[in-house]
């Protein structure tokens, strides 16, 4: 009896413990339909963007420190390709997919600079790869700048050949650059908006380019692109995703009524999060 009490009592705090960090199974009007995933390649999942090129397959990639590596993603988190990207970069903080005149391009965000001392960041945009290939082409490449001096940034997306990045600060500033339809370049990015909030993260586009989610760790904030080109903030939903418990979340990429988170590992695991959840979203 003393042992059977004794193991009870060790036992205890660590189901209450499990319990605490079992992630939820829905998140608003969503609901979680594949993860969370490990990914032991990626343990500093930075960006997510959905591929236009390839059907059923997400695109990732590490940041900072690590090798210039895409990594292609099904939504259940196996990787079904590595293609190496022939740049060298700083601070890779987000992966965006749009349209451009090659047809469907990958725009790689070296935006990163967490002492506001670059004078330019980088920006560049590849034809999007096969998940087989084992290099992209050479990509063009944007030195960018902000209007109003350096700012650091880890979210960018791209509708209609303009990109928008959006500050990590306590502003969320929103600033835009219209890109060249060939070759590299000078960007300046001009503000246009401010979210108002703080630690954006991830930021990407539906695939129609008209709406656009931002992330946080705690939060996915949606919007109507239209209105962040007219500078107004107000978003048309926000849905709390603190409760998937997620290491550190840092991805968002929205397709359709589907919306993929992606995370950095955590101190027990340190592969990276994927998790998928199917939305009920509002029209």
């Amino acid at each position: 009896m003393l042992f059977a009490a004794a193991v009870a009592l060790l036992a205890g705090p660590v189901l209450v413990a499990a319990w605490m960090w079992r992630p939820d199974k829905a998140a608003g009007p969503c609901v979680v339909i594949s993860g969370p995933a490990v990914i032991p390649e990626l343990t500093e999942s930075s960006g997510l963007a959905v591929s236009g090129r390839n059907p059923g397959l997400l695109w990732s990639h590490n940041d900072s420190g690590n090798a210039a590596v895409l990594f292609a993603l099904d939504a259940a988190g196996t990787v079904r390709g590595r293609v190496r990207v022939p740049i060298r970069t700083q601070d890779w903080e987000d992966i965006s997919a749009a349209r451009c005149p090659s047809g469907d391009c990958l725009y790689i965000a070296d935006i990163g600079d967490n002492q506001r001392r670059r004078r330019q960041v980088q920006i560049y945009r590849v034809r999007e790869p096969l998940p087989g290939d084992a290099e992209t082409a050479a990509p063009d490449v944007f030195n960018a700048s902000y209007s109003d001096g350096p700012h650091d940034a880890e979210a960018m997306f791209v509708v209609d050949a303009q990109a928008f990045i959006i500050t990590k600060d306590r502003t969320a500033g929103v600033y835009r650059a219209a890109m060249p339809a060939s070759g590299g370049g000078e960007l300046t990015f001009e503000r246009v908006a401010a979210l108002g909030f703080a630690a954006v993260t991830d930021a990407e586009a539906s695939r129609d380019g008209t709406s656009v989610v931002v992330r946080t760790s705690d939060d996915a904030v949606f919007y109507r692109t239209a209105d962040l080109i007219r500078g107004l903030s107000t978003p048309s939903f926000r849905i709390r995703i603190d409760g998937l418990k997620e290491p550190q979340g840092e991805g968002v990429a929205l397709d359709g009524n589907t919306l993929h988170l992606s995370s950095e590992g955590g101190r027990l695991s340190r592969g990276g999060r994927l998790v998928s959840l199917r939305c009920d979203l509002p029209q």
